[in-house]
């Protein structure tokens, strides 16, 4: 492809997307996996039907971006509130949108008790290793070695203890129908994730059971890394911590 034709790529807009432009950090993989949940919902049918639950941090943005109804709530609460909203609305797709952190840190007990219920829901969580929105502080999935804001000298296991696998623990709960991780940072891999993506939603919307989808993004920023190293960085920490792959389908 051609110059122009990547430019022309990049700057149409994905269905359901009302704007190409939001406050994020050079080089933040977030945008990209929101045009990923956008095109599944779009390309499922579900837009008249999908109700997103987001927490707080950098990925929050994407209520102001997204032709589709929101909820926000308190940190970490997603899943309860999303478990609320599936009860009351039945025929409704509904889904989690969630940070690293406010997953891991904040909200572990919730993703985890929504799993093993095997809510009919869907959680999408972005991970770059750092409370982002706060300025970059370390969160429970942030990587052995990994520089933050709270852990300038790398994670230390002895020190923070070890990363929380949290699609490792939502596969081996009962309740839950299918877990992936994908990432970002490369084109083959934005292909994968979306193929995760349309298939956690189509086992949730038909009432298989809880599924969950980890997306490892980037953060240059919280990384302290120059723009162009943050998927390469991915590649050689994150991926060798969290493989990507299916670590569970029910079929």
């Amino acid at each position: 492809m051609t110059d122009g034709g990547r430019k022309k790529v990049a700057s149409a807009l994905a269905p359901l997307q009302l704007s190409g432009e939001h406050h994020l950090c050079p080089g933040c993989g977030h945008p990209v996996a929101w045009r990923l949940l956008l095109e599944v919902i779009a390309e499922l049918q579900l837009a008249g039907r999908a109700i997103g639950v987001v927490g707080h941090g950098c990925y929050t943005n994407i209520v102001q971006l997204a032709d589709i109804d929101f909820l926000q709530c308190l940190h970490g609460r997603a899943p309860a509130v999303a478990t609320g909203v599936k009860r009351v609305q039945p025929e409704a797709a509904v889904f989690t949108l969630q940070g690293d952190g406010d997953v891991a840190s904040e909200g572990l007990a919730e993703v985890l008790h929504a799993a093993a219920r095997g809510e009919r829901i869907t959680t999408i969580m972005l991970n770059n290793g750092v409370f982002g929105d706060t300025g970059g502080q370390m969160t429970a999935a942030s990587v052995i070695g990994q520089r933050t804001k709270t852990s300038l000298d790398g994670r230390d296991a002895e020190t923070h203890g070890y990363p929380v696998p949290v699609a490792d623990l939502v596969a081996s709960l009962a309740g839950s129908a299918y877990v992936a991780r994908g990432s970002v940072n490369h084109a083959g891999s934005i292909a994968q994730t979306k193929r995760y993506m349309k298939r956690a939603f189509e086992l949730a919307v038909g009432g298989v059971g809880f599924t969950f989808v980890e997306v490892l993004t980037m953060c240059p920023t919280g990384w302290f890394l120059p723009t162009a190293d943050g998927p390469g960085y991915l590649d050689g920490t994150f991926e060798q911590t969290y493989p990507l792959g299916v670590l569970k389908d029910c079929r």
